[in-house]
């Protein structure tokens, strides 16, 4: 037994040690008035990353932000389409990135770096869809056909192996960086599945005072009627997004609306603390700059190689049109959802939420602005965005199950009965541990990631290139 709990703690520790390096600050840079600016490792990877894709593609966020509007309202589907269709595929990345950040995430970052975190949050955004873009793009030119769910399947698995392995005609032989990619996924997605339960339960406890073995049985029941069919999940996520989305956005405008005479005096104080104006002087500039700056990262998820798990699945004509669509979906992860957020936060009296902090925070300000009623739309809304980004998680880790163990039912089967296991354990306790493993997960996802997405750049922005020149030439 003392050996068991040795090596327990052994492993705690290695994964608390991988933490701290991933999210940790390694470099610190002294800032006047006192502050300072930490980098951790994925902000010196992916900033720079953003900028570099954002200049390959020569601007992509700005110059091509009507065309990612026009690919997203041609038609859906066709009578010869095999799969999802790319516009599905959107929704299911969009189900993934619109989840807990966009809420407490969002919150955390205001309440550590102030109104300025939200333009941080908004640079880091027009930086992301770059990024997004490269690796949607790479997915669609590597995905293969999918023989067990139809369709297709990829990720960055399958371009990491596409890159390493040079005898691509080989079945058993794999990339051991693509192995550990996908290691790394499904590691987070059961992460994430413990965080989601036990999000979900203090919710409805705190809402509606449901105690949470109730309302975690309903969940995971519904969770697995939904996930243990064959292809129920994009139906379900068809619905269910749009509909979440534009609730909260709803609600969002009519906020705003009703306290439009405050509006010029929050984007001033958006504007003024994002510069440090104010933070300067008293040593917090850096403490703005980084919650934004590691907030989004967090919330959109760009050059994790999560999104292109679902990009791949899309049956669409031309790979740079899932690529534009995924650099959407950035978009509307954090210039709308993540803004939504902070605008209902921003236009409450700082007095009531002083000293306040994650859901505790937000419930207050919900209930500044529509009473009883905010607060248990808040529980809902945040049982909509958990649920939806469990069953897209899950949509995620097909390719990757099916990259380490190959084409079957048993482990398919097997992951997903783990996943709804973390599920059901999260909605009973919390264990900071294993939420501790979600964000490992995601780090290293983005490490071996990021080892295939900058030599692979060449061949997006060649695919860029390409539907480029092709819509010119049907002018």
């Amino acid at each position: 037994m003392e050996i068991l709990n040795a090596a327990g703690q052994a492993v705690v520790r290695f994964f608390e040690t991988i933490y701290a390096m991933l999210w940790g600050d390694i470099v610190t840079i002294p800032l006047p008035g006192g502050s300072s600016l930490g980098l951790s490792l994925l902000v010196i990877i992916l900033v720079p990353a953003g900028i570099y894709f954002t200049v390959r593609t020569k601007f992509l966020p700005f110059r091509l932000f009507p065309e990612m509007i026009r690919v997203t309202v041609e038609n859906r589907t066709s009578a010869e389409q095999h799969g999802i269709s790319g516009v599905q595929a959107l929704i299911v990345s969009t189900a993934t990135r619109v989840g807990m950040g966009n809420l407490v995430g969002v919150v955390a970052a205001i309440s550590a770096g102030g109104a300025g975190a939200v333009f941080w949050m908004w640079v880091i955004a027009l930086l992301g869809s770059s990024t997004a873009f490269a690796e949607a793009t790479l997915a669609q030119i590597y995905k293969e056909k999918d023989p067990l769910y139809g369709g297709y399947r990829g990720g960055p698995a399958y371009y990491i192996h596409a890159l390493f392995i040079t005898n691509r005609g080989s079945k058993r032989k794999k990339s051991v960086i693509a192995v550990l990619f996908a290691l790394s996924g499904l590691l987070c997605w059961c992460g994430i599945s413990q965080v989601i339960g036990n999000s979900v339960s203090s919710a409805f406890d705190n809402a509606f005072h449901i105690p949470p073995l109730y309302s975690t049985v309903v969940l995971v029941v519904l969770a697995a009627v939904i996930v243990l069919r064959k292809n129920a999940t994009v139906k379900v996520l068809d619905i269910m997004v749009p509909v979440m989305a534009a609730l909260y956005f709803i609600i969002t405008i009519f906020i705003i609306v009703i306290n439009i005479p405050q509006l010029p005096a929050v984007f001033a104080r958006i504007f003024e603390e994002a510069f440090g104006i104010r933070q300067v002087a008293a040593g917090g500039f850096g403490a703005v700059l980084m919650n934004g700056v590691k907030r989004g990262l967090f919330s959109n998820e760009a050059g994790s190689g999560s999104a292109p798990c679902a990009a791949a699945a899309a049956d669409i004509s031309h790979p740079a049109k899932e690529g534009l669509l995924q650099a959407l979906g950035v978009f509307i992860d954090t210039l709308v959802i993540c803004t939504c957020t902070a605008m209902i936060m921003l236009l409450t009296p700082e007095k009531l939420t002083n000293g306040l902090e994650g859901m505790d925070l937000l419930q207050t300000a919900m209930s500044y602005h529509l009473g009883e009623f905010g607060v248990i739309f808040i529980a809902v809304i945040l049982w909509l965005f958990s649920f939806s980004t469990f069953i897209g998680i899950l949509f995620y880790a097909r390719s990757n199950v099916a990259y380490l163990f190959g084409d079957g039912w048993r482990s398919q089967t097997l992951y997903k009965i783990l996943a709804l296991v973390m599920l059901f354990v999260g909605g009973l306790a919390a264990y900071t541990f294993v939420w501790d493993l979600g964000d490992t997960g995601i780090g290293l996802m983005t490490i071996f990631n990021m080892i295939a997405l900058v030599p692979l750049a060449k061949e997006a922005v060649g695919s860029l290139k390409d539907y480029e020149r092709k819509k010119k030439e049907f002018r």
